[in-house]
C-alpha cells in the first residue's frame, strides 16, 4: 500500500467526543481536516452498552444539531426537571424546565450512540478524513505549519494542530505546557440501574456526606448513577459481589422508583482537577480533557469541552474568512482569552461545591439548607442557576446558540 501524504488545514489528534465534533464543525464550514484516532471505530455500530453515558446540556445539543449530528443520535432521554437535596434534610432546590420554556435542560445519551452519530455524520463530509486506527510517530510544529509522521509511514501536513488526546495529553506534554491541579481522594462509581417506576425525566443530585450521588434519567425505566465515595471505600464497594453491591447502592438510591436492579457493567475512576497553564502553543490548541478536568459534581465535564469546541471552531472559521493564518498567534490567543476564564470559573465552582457539601459541620449544614431553600423561593436567582444548567450563561459561540458557523 502506498504511503499517504496528506495536506490539510487542520490536524486533530483524538477522534472522541470533543475531537470529532470540532472536526465535523470546521470541515462542514469548508476547511480540510484530518483526524487521527487510535481506536478502531468499526465496532461502534454494533457496540454493546458499556455503562458510559453523557449529560448533553441544552447548549451542547444546539452545537450537535447545528453540526448535523443530533438527528443521528438514535436514543436520548430528556432531562425535564432537576432536584437537588442535601442528605436527609427536607430542604431542596427544584428546577422545572417549564419555567424557561418548552426545551429540556438537556439529554442523557449513551456514549456508544453519540459516537455512532458522530462517525455517521463525519462520513458525509468530503473535506473530512478520519484515519482510524492511526497514530503518529512524531509531530513537528514550526512557524510555517505542522507535520505529523505516521506510524507505518506517510505524513499529514497542516496549519493548525488540535489536541483532543485526553487528560494525559501527549501533545500538551510535548509542547511543555504544565498543568495545575490535585486529587480529591475520591472515586466516582458509575453504573446503570433499572427500576420499576418511571423517572419522568427527573434528574436527582443528592449531596451525601461521602460525596454527591447523582441519579440521571435514561431511556426506558433506567437511570445512570454517578456515585462518589472516598477512594479506599470506593475500592471496597467495587470489589463487592453483585448482591452486596446492589444493597449498598439501594441504601443510597432509596425506594421512590420501586424495585431496583443494576444492569450492565460497573466501573470507577479517580476524581481529580487539572487546569492547563496555557491552552495554546505554537500552531497548537488544546480542547476538552487535554485542557482541563473537573469534579463530576455538576455533570458538566463534556459540556465544558464542547464549549471549547464551539469557541475554537468559531475563531478558526472567522480567521479563515478574513484571510488570516488559522494557526497563527492571533486566532490562538483569541481562543485562549475566550475559554480560559470560563473554564477556571467553572472548575472553581465545582471544586467549591464539592468541598462545601462534604463538610459535615453542623453550622455548615444549616447554612447549606437555608441556601437551598432560599434559592428555591427566589425566581430570578433560581432562573440564573437553571440557565447555567442548560449551558446558556456567558458569551456563547454561535454553535452553542444553534447557529451555523
Amino acid at each position: 500500500m502506498a504511503k499517504q501524504h496528506i495536506d490539510a488545514d487542520i490536524l486533530v489528534v483524538g477522534g472522541g467526543l470533543n475531537g470529532l465534533p470540532f472536526a465535523i464543525a470546521v470541515a462542514a464550514a469548508g476547511l480540510k481536516v484530518v483526524v487521527l484516532e487510535r481506536e478502531e471505530p468499526s465496532h461502534l455500530l454494533d457496540a454493546e452498552f458499556d455503562g458510559r453515558v453523557s449529560a448533553i446540556a441544552h447548549a451542547s445539543r444546539n452545537l450537535l444539531r447545528a453540526a448535523g449530528v443530533w438527528d443521528y443520535v438514535r436514543k436520548k432521554e430528556p432531562m425535564l426537571d432537576i432536584r437537588i437535596t442535601d442528605g436527609p434534610s427536607k430542604c431542596f432546590l427544584h428546577y422545572d424546565h417549564r419555567q424557561l420554556g418548552d426545551e429540556p435542560f438537556g439529554h442523557m445519551v449513551e456514549n456508544r450512540h453519540l459516537r455512532e452519530a458522530l462517525y455517521r455524520r463525519a462520513g458525509e463530509i468530503p473535506t473530512l478524513t478520519v484515519m482510524a486506527p492511526a497514530e503518529y510517530e512524531e509531530v513537528i510544529r514550526g512557524s510555517s505549519g505542522v507535520t505529523a509522521r505516521l506510524v507505518g509511514g506517510g505524513t499529514v501536513r497542516a496549519r493548525l494542530l488540535v489536541a483532543a488526546d485526553g487528560r494525559n495529553s501527549p501533545l500538551r506534554q510535548s509542547a511543555g505546557i504544565k498543568t495545575v491541579g490535585w486529587s480529591y481522594d475520591q472515586m466516582g462509581i458509575v453504573c446503570t440501574v433499572a427500576h420499576e417506576i418511571p423517572h419522568h425525566g427527573v434528574a436527582q443530585e443528592r449531596f451525601l456526606k461521602p460525596g454527591p450521588f447523582a441519579i440521571l434519567p435514561m431511556t426506558g425505566n433506567r437511570s445512570s448513577l454517578v456515585w462518589t465515595e472516598p477512594t479506599e471505600r470506593a475500592k471496597v464497594i467495587m470489589a463487592l459481589p453483585e448482591a452486596e453491591f446492589q444493597r449498598e447502592m439501594a441504601k443510597r438510591f432509596g425506594d421512590y422508583l420501586g424495585a431496583l436492579k443494576v444492569v450492565g457493567p460497573r466501573w470507577s475512576y479517580p476524581l481529580t482537577l487539572h487546569q492547563s497553564e496555557s491552552y495554546v502553543a505554537e500552531r497548537l490548541a488544546l480542547i476538552g480533557d487535554a485542557a482541563h478536568g473537573m469534579h463530576p459534581i455538576a455533570g458538566q465535564g463534556l459540556n465544558l469541552g464542547l464549549r471549547d469546541v464551539a469557541a475554537l471552531a468559531e475563531v478558526v472559521i472567522d480567521a479563515a474568512r478574513l484571510g488570516q493564518d488559522i494557526g497563527g498567534a492571533m486566532p490562538l490567543e483569541d481562543y485562549q482569552r475566550w475559554r480560559r476564564f470560563d473554564s477556571i470559573t467553572l472548575l472553581a465552582i465545582t471544586d467549591g461545591l464539592n468541598r462545601l457539601f462534604t463538610n459535615d459541620v453542623a453550622p455548615v449544614r444549616l447554612a447549606r439548607d437555608i441556601g437551598l431553600a432560599a434559592v428555591n423561593k427566589m425566581p430570578r436567582l433560581k432562573g440564573f442557576f437553571m440557565e447555567h444548567a442548560r449551558g446558556t450563561v456567558g458569551k456563547m459561540p454561535r454553535l452553542l446558540r444553534g447557529e451555523a458557523l
